[in-house]
């Protein structure tokens, strides 16, 4: 069995744990209330597509414009990832629904989202390393999970989602480049993407600890 069947196996086996949960939460409370976290599963499996897209065009040596727009693509949505660990900020008591199970769902989808961003970042890591160097291949994670940083910023407190950059790219724009020029009259920017860019490059670098050992 090859290490791509395995990681997809892997992969479902962990979105189809997911949504049995959520089923039975369903089933159980009549309550649609955290059916938004199949969608945002949905989104966090987008950039780890992307990026096997773009480990088979580099593989093929496809054209630096086909590798691009994958690139593109897997950075555009990589937030999408880790950000369904900020979906604990819907945990509370619920009728019918013991708050113990409310939290395995959140942290089944939430481990499941990361797992998808860092197997994702890895691959597009590997080809920048092959490319270029060690250093250019951690330098570019490091960036991309700052990055992301600043996209969990965007979607949970701006409500921005990756599909915005192509339907409304000069409101998002704005608001971007708005905190670019002026970052110390949004604290809360820093402080998001200082925090959770910093969580998430730890995270990562325990991650690749693990996996080479």
């Amino acid at each position: 069995m090859s290490q791509l069947t395995k990681r997809l196996l892997l992969f479902g086996a962990l979105l189809g744990w997911c949504g049995v949960l959520l089923a039975a939460r369903v089933v159980q409370s009549g309550s649609l209330s955290f059916v938004f976290l199949i969608w945002n599963l949905l989104l966090a499996s987008i950039p780890a597509l992307a990026a096997l897209a773009f480990v088979r065009a580099a593989e093929r040596r496809s054209s630096a414009l086909v590798q691009a727009a994958w690139f593109a693509l897997w950075l555009m949505f990589l937030p999408n990832a880790p950000y369904i660990v900020t979906d604990f900020v819907h945990l509370r008591p619920r009728p019918l629904v013991p708050l113990w199970y409310d939290v395995a769902i959140l942290a089944s989808c939430a481990g499941t989202g990361l797992l998808l961003g860092y197997s994702s970042l890895t691959d597009v890591q590997g080809v920048m390393a092959r490319k270029f160097s060690q250093l250019t291949g951690w330098v570019l994670a490091a960036a991309a999970l700052v990055l992301s940083g600043f996209g969990i910023y965007l979607g949970r407190f701006l409500r921005w989602n990756s599909w915005d950059a192509l339907s409304s790219p000069l409101q998002l724009l704005a608001d971007v480049v708005d905190r670019l020029l002026n970052p110390l009259s949004h604290p809360q920017t820093i402080g998001v993407t200082i925090v959770y860019g910093v969580a998430l490059l730890l995270g990562y670098a325990a991650f690749r600890t693990h996996a080479a050992d």
